[in-house]
């Protein structure tokens, strides 16, 4: 099954980067040159075979792919399924993050750029971001949310230790909106010279379908390491966190196109999904524009933004990447969500049964495997995102 070979709906966005009406490119005029020559050029790039020769090298040299397929069979025990955990924990840098940002690093030093921003919440695609270009020798300038900075200190030391600037964003809430407003502003002040690697499935197209391209290789990896385990390629249930959605759509990737596969997506509920202190989009959101495109979004009547809450930095976003509302909309995915309390349950029950302290964020999905009813027969993969050292901080609070 070769990588970026696709052709459906549900995989590829419209020429304009539209799922169903979710997606397109909502940029102001000093980004369109630069939005546009990637929108003109990633496919070709992506597809090149030198480049994609050195992004499959680093993948296996560098990440330490293939990851793992984990029986946990303690967890399926109990549960009354056979559950697999897709170990993206065990990636360097310890999530799923630096899939995407080994492909964006190769994609801009074609494109001629000079220096490199992201955003990060949790700071996962941050330290993935700082990595590669400590690799690449380029220049990194990180957008973090004070209140991120605050909760997330081990991954801001990394990011420093790498040689990235972090700057804070002082707005809003401090947290991962605000680090992406702050990031897009200064993309605008230096257009040219500068590459923007988005981490998740949001912004302007072609971001959300060029970061779920480099994240498909969890799904690729998944068929064919369940075909060796179990003779067949395809699980019934695929069950990922999403706040923007990035690992949700690497694991969903390659099962878009098979309606036996139910795909499960597990948002934040905060202190309840009503409670006015929750990151639940698509049960509270409405369609308008955040970042870029168009998708589902937490909003008052006139359009301003809610400000969302997780206890997970990761999660704590006001909308979802536009694949993940086209899923929502057409019924193609089930969209559930978690409270802060059920994944702080989740998490610490996981390391005890089978020994793997999981991202704040990965806890989220494993709350829901009780509530979906699930049959003996079932085989389910659960997408592992991240390793849960970032998060010891909150953990310890509540031991």
């Amino acid at each position: 099954m070769p990588l970026f070979n696709v052709d459906n709906n549900y995989q590829n966005p419209s020429a304009e980067g539209y799922y169903g009406e979710f997606g397109g490119a909502y940029i102001p005029e000093m980004l369109y040159g630069n939005v546009e020559t990637l929108k003109t050029q990633y496919l070709q790039i992506m597809q090149d075979p030198i480049f994609q020769a050195e992004f499959q090298q680093l993948l296996k040299d560098y990440v330490g792919r293939p990851t793992p397929l984990f029986l946990a069979e303690r967890l399926s025990k109990e549960i009354g399924a056979t559950i697999y955990l897709k170990r993206e924990d065990l990636c360097h840098t310890g999530a799923h993050k630096i899939n995407n940002t080994i492909g964006q690093i190769l994609l801009a030093q074609r494109l001629g750029k000079k220096k490199i921003i992201a955003e990060t919440g949790a700071g996962q695609h941050g330290v993935a971001t700082a990595t590669v270009c400590a690799l690449k020798g380029m220049e990194c300038v990180v957008y973090m949310g004070e209140k991120d900075i605050e909760r997330q200190a081990p991954n801001v030391a990394r990011m420093k230790m790498l040689g990235a600037t972090v700057v804070p964003a002082k707005s809003g809430s401090k947290t991962l909106k605000d680090a992406t407003n702050e990031a897009i502003r200064a993309w605008i002040n230096e257009p040219n010279e500068t590459h923007y690697i988005i981490g998740s499935v949001v912004g302007p197209h072609p971001y959300p379908d060029m970061v779920a391209r480099f994240q498909s290789v969890i799904s690729e990896e998944i068929r064919i390491q369940l075909k060796v385990k179990t003779g067949k390629e395809l699980p019934t249930h695929v069950v990922a966190c999403v706040g923007g959605g990035s690992n949700a759509a690497g694991a969903f990737y390659h099962f878009l196109n098979e309606p036996t596969v139910q795909l499960v997506a597990v948002e934040a509920a905060g202190h309840g999904v009503h409670s006015g202190l929750s990151a639940a989009t698509t049960q509270l959101g409405t369609a308008g524009i955040l970042h870029g495109s168009k998708s589902i979004v937490m909003q008052t009547s006139d359009g301003q933004v809610v400000e969302p809450h997780s206890i997970s930095a990761g999660l704590d976003y006001p909308g979802i990447g536009p694949l993940h509302a086209y899923l929502y909309k057409s019924k193609r995915g089930t969209f559930l969500s978690a409270t802060d309390e059920e994944a702080l349950a989740s998490a610490f029950h996981l390391s005890k049964i089978e020994g793997i302290i999981p991202a704040l964020e990965t806890a989220h999905a494993f709350s829901v495997l009780p509530k979906i009813g699930l049959k003996s027969t079932d085989v389910v993969v659960v997408c592992l995102s991240g390793r849960g050292d970032k998060d010891l901080a909150t953990y310890m609070e509540h031991l």
